[in-house]
């Protein structure tokens, strides 16, 4: 084995974590996710001859990693990837609420029906990447991302409100 290789196994051991963040995020099933996990194992090793580190490897991977699951999804390789937000619970009551694990998947479920680009994005937000980051990862201006990301959080408040009123 040469040195090149057991430097992606190890980074990639490392970062792995990343891969399995953005399989989540679009994908339900579990198969599907494994699907999804080889195949940017997949990209992620037929690329990083072209790695050069001009950024972090946790950055580069992220690209590979969502621009995968992008491309993935657009051949409609796979069915029901994700469960559109007629899926989600009618009366969600996040006052009443009191499992954390249950406020997770419910905002999981929302972010969910974003584009997968504004997925990507909110992903990277959470993960508390700066815009200069994200646009780094996505390809889009800081500014961009900086729009992007305050219409994403008016959706996703917009999304709240119509549930509190249903109750």
């Amino acid at each position: 084995m040469q040195a090149a290789d057991k430097t992606f196994i190890q980074l990639l051991n490392q970062h792995q974590k990343i891969i399995h963040k953005v399989c989540n995020l679009y994908l339900n099933w579990q198969e599907d996710k494994e699907d999804l996990f080889q195949e940017i194992t997949l990209q992620a090793w037929k690329a990083y001859g072209q790695f050069r580190g001009d950024a972090k490897f946790s950055t580069w991977l992220y690209r590979v990693a969502l621009n995968t699951a992008i491309t993935f999804f657009r051949k409609d390789k796979k069915k029901d990837f994700i469960e559109s937000v007629a899926d989600l619970p009618e009366n969600i009551d996040f006052a009443e609420r009191d499992s954390i694990e249950e406020k997770t998947q419910a905002m999981y479920k929302a972010i969910a029906s974003l584009s997968k680009i504004d997925k990507a994005i909110v992903m990277l937000y959470l993960e508390d990447y700066s815009y200069a980051e994200i646009s780094e990862i996505i390809g889009i201006t800081a500014n961009n991302i900086a729009v992007k990301m305050n219409r994403i959080k008016v959706k996703l408040r917009e999304a709240t409100l119509k549930n509190f009123e249903r109750i």
